[in-house]
């Protein structure tokens, strides 16, 4: 239904805009037609015309391809999509966790290094706040939210709840899908106090 409602809004544009390129109509000539009785039909179907394909038109490129990539690639991390993250990386992906000081390089070895990291983990997900992005380079800033197991955080038998602010940057090659540099910078210290407290 959306994909029939852009054509015909893509049709019904380009016929209107021809047809008032044709025809060099001045403004009272165009005031006359629009606010004559007779045209009151005409005026509701172009309302609902709009109304109709202003949301659709509204869409198209609405967020950068990168950031539309980005959001992709945050959506199977978060989820533990492991089967989906293998397809954005390759042996020269990189993964580094710059406040941790740790790093990973290659698909296989930053899939091994996620899948001990979240295991056992009950809910994971990124609150972006703001992203934005310069050509491949993408910024997200917002907070992780965290709730699994103590035992990773010294805290066995307890569950932990955390939300941790952070900036994660992606370095993508949009046209191979591939992002080629994801790096994390975590506010531990938050981390910490929040887990003294529980």
């Amino acid at each position: 239904m959306p994909e029939l409602s852009g054509i015909f809004c893509q049709w019904y544009f380009s016929t209107v805009r021809t047809t008032l390129s044709a025809a060099t109509l001045s403004e009272p000539l165009l005031a006359s037609i629009f606010f004559r009785k007779e045209t009151y039909s005409l005026r509701y179907l172009l309302l609902i015309l709009v109304l109709i394909c202003s949301p659709l038109l509204a869409d198209t490129g609405e967020m950068p391809p990168e950031q539309q990539m980005a959001m992709s690639y945050i959506d199977a991390y978060t989820n533990h999509d492991y089967q989906k993250l293998a397809t954005f990386y390759n042996r020269d992906s990189v993964f580094v966790d710059v406040t941790a000081g740790r790093s990973y390089t290659g698909s296989r070895h930053i899939i091994d290094f996620l899948e001990r990291a979240h295991r056992g983990v009950l809910e994971y997900e990124f609150n972006i706040e703001h992203m934005f992005n310069s050509g491949s380079l993408v910024v997200m800033i917002g907070n992780y939210h965290f709730k699994g197991p103590g035992e990773q955080f010294g805290k066995p038998g307890k569950i932990i709840d955390i939300a941790i602010p952070g900036v994660t940057t992606l370095n993508l090659d949009l046209l191979n899908h591939r992002v080629t540099k994801h790096q994390d910078f975590i506010d531990y210290q938050t981390m910490a106090d929040q887990l003294s407290a529980q």
